[in-house]
């Protein structure tokens, strides 16, 4: 009798960093209401649609029975669940919009200073010289840049300083809200998706392909934990900040086509607790 995936040595090692990796999802899941049998429900589609297109056989149609012995889930489901697709992340057109906007803003060098920060900018100006006006109009012409100004006011991104010019605000790198945001959550999901897929690309592949370390340090007292905290949010966004210009620079001269990529970045501190012994108690 064949042993089924989740038996198989190499299926039960994933049991523990799975539970690691998926308690602060539920934990979301929970707090945001999405019940068990609702994700169960998005699981088992996925189950399907990664079965049916990911595991196919070259030059062999892709069967009901073998995503069912792929996936453990009865073929009367698959046959009901096949073709209906993979959930779909679109990018909302606000988190594009606004996205692009601020990406020019940190690095084009008509719109920051010698040392790459991003210039106060008046609302307008003269042709050649910077302004938000110009700034916006660059990346699109859909939308006034005055709208543009007025939704960055509300929601924090920018402000208005002593001279009436137009401030990048901290918050603009972020994006923040009450946890159900429209932009926050799109970013939770391609940035989760993104640092996922490279590790698992990794693990799947004969050689690492993809770049995915992190430095860490147990045992910390808390006041160093918010030291190395601190200090690592320093050095995160001077990395970002570069790689954006450098990106935004490349991208001037680039044909375009159909790839896509990513840097991204993370820190992270808590206070652990005490690990349990090998047997449990």
């Amino acid at each position: 009798m064949s042993e089924s995936a989740d038996t198989r040595p190499e299926g039960a090692a994933l049991h523990a960093p799975l539970a690691r990796l998926l308690r602060p999802l539920v934990r979301l899941l929970v707090a945001r209401g999405l019940t068990f049998p609702a994700l169960t429900d998005l699981l088992r589609e996925l189950y399907v649609n990664v079965a049916e297109h990911d595991f196919a056989l070259p030059g062999k149609e892709q069967t009901d029975s073998r995503v069912s012995l792929l996936t453990g889930i009865h073929r009367k489901e698959v046959r009901r669940l096949r073709g209906a697709g993979a959930p779909v992340s679109a990018v909302p057109a606000v988190v594009s919009r606004t996205s692009r906007i601020i990406a020019r803003w940190i690095a084009d060098p008509a719109f920051t200073d010698p040392q790459g920060q991003p210039l106060p900018l008046p609302r307008t100006a003269e042709a050649g010289t910077p302004s938000f006006e110009a700034l916006v109009a660059g990346v699109t012409r859909d939308l006034r840049p005055r709208a543009v100004l007025d939704e960055w006011l509300d929601r924090g991104l920018a402000f208005t300083d002593a001279q009436d010019r137009i401030v990048l605000a901290e918050a603009a790198y972020v994006p923040r809200g009450d946890g159900g945001a429209e932009p926050q959550l799109y970013y939770f999901g391609r940035n989760l998706h993104d640092h996922i897929a490279a590790s698992v690309a990794n693990i799947l592949g004969d050689t690492p392909r993809f770049l995915e370390r992190a430095v860490h340090y147990d045992g910390l007292s808390k006041e160093l934990a918010a030291q190395l905290e601190a200090r690592a949010r320093e050095i995160a966004m001077a990395a970002l900040q570069q790689a954006n210009r450098e990106a935004h620079a490349a991208c001037a001269t680039d044909p375009g086509g159909p790839h896509r990529w990513n840097f991204g970045l993370y820190v992270y501190a808590e206070a652990a607790p005490p690990a349990r012994p090998a047997d449990g108690r």
